[in-house]
């Protein structure tokens, strides 16, 4: 009967997504941030759980480091995400690194040398291509992977909100 309270507090508790969680930095200090966010699988292997433990079966295994997602709630250790197909479950917190990735969406998109849409094509990014995210105005954002950088739309990739700005 325990078990069975504890699983349908759980449950509960995963639907409502939580607003802050705190993270330790590198100076060891507890921070708060503030949830949904963005994140990136730290592993290229990342095991989807239904729930928020090792007791839970894992749904999906991700073979993709770097890849992001977004952070819609924590409990405990374990932060609940969803994918870029919109697909939810629980990872461990350490499986998870705060910087900030993108990945292009939909169909082949170009990279420009500015943010508009008259400026020089500095390449072209098929989907699946994950890269840095340096910074965000609201419509474009600053793109750096391995051998390109530039300017990309919000709307061609995973990994930001639409208004987001930071830098």
């Amino acid at each position: 009967m325990k078990s069975i309270c504890l699983l349908l507090i759980l449950t509960l508790f995963a639907a409502f997504p939580a607003h802050a969680d705190e993270e330790e930095n590198s100076g060891g200090k507890k921070e708060t941030i503030a949830l949904p966010r963005f994140a990136a699988l730290r592993y290229s292997e990342v095991n989807l759980r239904t729930g928020p433990g090792t007791r839970y079966p894992i749904e999906w295994v991700y073979r993709r480091a770097g890849m992001p997602v977004e952070i819609i709630a924590a409990f405990d250790l374990w932060y609940r995400i969803r994918d870029f197909e919109g697909a939810e479950g629980w990872v461990h917190k350490t499986k998870l690194r705060m910087d900030r990735r993108g990945m292009v969406t939909g169909q082949i998109h170009e990279l420009r040398d500015d943010p508009n849409e008259k400026a020089s094509i500095a390449a072209h990014l098929e989907p699946g291509v994950i890269f840095d995210i340096k910074s965000c105005a609201p419509e474009w954002c600053k793109a750096r992977g391995k051998n390109f950088s530039g300017y990309l739309r919000k709307s061609d990739f995973f990994g930001a909100y639409p208004q987001e700005k930071f830098d």
